[in-house]
């Protein structure tokens, strides 16, 4: 290595990656292309190393660039951590707070809860990443999140909320068109929605080996345009309890032959969990997340 490179070179590299040309790394960065190329110049001169190939599709990575993504990803997390962490004084509870969580509960159960705590401190910035895969906490992708299984990450702070339970459901409208499966061995003769690639969801779930890909009429991998789906009569789909107990229009199908739970945690980097915006949000998610998963009425 013949000098240390700045966070910007390792930024336009992420950037590069990410859309695979000089040109978009340059958009997404809000910098010309010129300068970009520059900056990646100078971290290939500085590491000694060859990190993208130029093919016809764009840039590739080299097998040397590869194995820095996962540094360079940490190096992204941490910068965004600082910035999130400098927003906030440390005698007020304000800044950004990052949250990690699923579709389903990023989507569609923490907007009222949130828009109840930025009523109390209106110098809270909320940003969400949703997502079903889990974000490395340890790495700071987030500051906090809601996860839907047990954390095995060591070094973290870790509150079980409780269990929800996930059923099957119909539209009313769609029961008034074609009526419901009287039995399991029925529910070939109904449309469902469910997974297209993914079956991380239901793998290994009591209840779930009912289902499987070639059943479903409705294939995809988002969970809120599942419960889009579901919503809108489509067919037959699966949708947590409580959520849909918000809807009078969703009627509950073979209860006893689909059911299955699922942990909800609430879990933030052991560091963080006395900041006093980690803190205040840990404390409204914890006292307002129980009562979503009893069926009770949330915060307004």
């Amino acid at each position: 290595m013949t000098s240390t490179p700045s966070w910007d070179h390792y930024r336009a590299f992420l950037a590069a990656w990410r859309s695979g040309s000089f040109s978009g790394a340059a958009r997404t960065l809000g910098l010309a292309q010129p300068t970009v190329g520059r900056q990646l110049d100078a971290l290939e001169a500085a590491l000694g190393l060859a990190l993208f190939t130029r093919s016809p599709s764009g840039l590739v990575l080299t097998e040397a660039g590869a194995a820095l993504i996962p540094d360079a990803l940490s190096m992204e997390a941490a910068a965004e951590a600082l910035v999130r962490a400098a927003s906030a004084r440390p005698d007020k509870v304000e800044g950004v707070v990052r949250i990690a969580a699923s579709e389903v509960v990023g989507g569609l159960v923490l907007p009222p809860i949130l828009a109840s705590l930025r009523e109390i401190h209106p110098g809270l910035v909320f940003e969400l990443a949703l997502s079903n895969r889990n974000e490395d906490l340890l790495r700071r992708d987030a500051d906090l999140a809601v996860r839907m299984t047990r954390p095995v990450q060591t070094g973290l702070f870790a509150r079980k909320l409780g269990e929800v339970e996930v059923g099957l459901f119909a539209h009313a409208g769609y029961v008034k068109r074609h009526g419901l499966p009287a039995t399991p061995a029925e529910l070939p003769s109904h449309p469902i929605i469910g997974f297209d690639r993914d079956d991380t969801a239901v793998r290994g779930l009591s209840g779930a080996e009912i289902f499987n890909r070639e059943l479903f009429a409705y294939r995809c991998d988002n969970d809120l345009a599942q419960i889009a789906a579901l919503k809108a009569g489509f067919g037959l789909g699966g949708c947590q309890v409580p959520l849909a107990a918000r809807d009078p229009q969703l009627i509950r199908v073979l209860m006893d032959a689909f059911s299955f739970h699922l942990e909800m945690w609430l879990v933030a980097h052991e560091d963080l969990k006395t900041h006093r915006r980690v803190r205040a949000v840990l404390d409204h998610l914890g006292a307002q997340l129980p009562r979503y998963l009893r069926g009770e009425a949330l915060a307004d």
